[in-house]
């Protein structure tokens, strides 16, 4: 079994989740007594957030990357990067160190096409939306026809993301907001929704809608046992 390396904290809400469903799933598995050999490198995520609601990327790199070798000198042989929103940085630190970073958009992306799925609707944080580095990859590695949604709907995911599900505020409210979002996608011709932040998945079930869900922190997390087991 291969050592996971988990580069969570942002934010903690969700890296909880990692470490549940990683272990759930390699005792699925294993069967008995087994657990996941992992080890977590946790972030302050007050930190991160101001950092990348001032846009600096050039810091917020050289962070993830002192985190990341920080894993890898504690031996792991891959890591996980707990956020759909940081692997905008994923390049870069995967040019500085010696073990692979297991994409997020990778196993989400073969999930969709698992499915048979082809036009797929996103939701995030507004830099995972609206920048290339996720729904590019998911277009131009793996031929995904990607909808957003309305600039207005994309200020209403983010604004839900980043004062209540990263506290693990909950709301029946917030609920109904995503759902409404997602069902104006469906009209747009989406075939499925992917949950692109790792803490959506607290909000939005797959019971809550007629369309495939694709929760990327189930997806992500079950993908790493996969490949910690080959």
């Amino acid at each position: 079994m291969k050592t996971i390396g988990l580069l969570g904290g942002m934010s903690w809400e969700s890296s909880i989740e990692y470490y549940r469903i990683i272990n759930q799933e390699v005792k699925n598995k294993l069967a008995g007594l087994h657990s996941a050999k992992s080890l977590m490198y946790s972030v302050d995520f007050a930190e991160i957030e101001e950092l990348q609601h001032k846009a600096d990327w050039n810091e917020l790199t050289k962070q993830m990357i002192i985190a990341a070798k920080n894993i890898e000198n504690g031996g792991a042989d891959f890591i996980v990067i707990c956020t759909n929103t940081m692997h905008k940085m994923a390049d870069d630190m995967q040019a500085e160190l010696k073990i692979p970073i297991f994409h997020i958009a990778d196993a989400t992306a073969k999930a969709i096409k698992k499915a048979g799925l082809k036009k797929i609707g996103l939701l995030g944080t507004k830099f995972t939306m609206e920048e290339d580095f996720y729904k590019g990859r998911l277009i131009e590695k793996h031929g995904l026809e990607v909808i957003l949604p309305s600039l207005e709907d994309r200020n209403i995911i983010h604004q839900i993301i980043y004062n209540e599900l990263v506290v693990g505020k909950i709301t029946s409210e917030s609920k109904e907001k995503y759902l409404a979002i997602i069902n104006k996608l469906k009209a747009q011709g989406s075939e499925g929704i992917i949950l692109g932040c790792t803490e959506i998945g607290l909000l939005i079930k797959q019971e809550d809608s007629e369309l495939a869900i694709f929760d990327t922190t189930i997806i992500h997390a079950i993908a790493a046992v996969e490949y910690a087991l080959e």
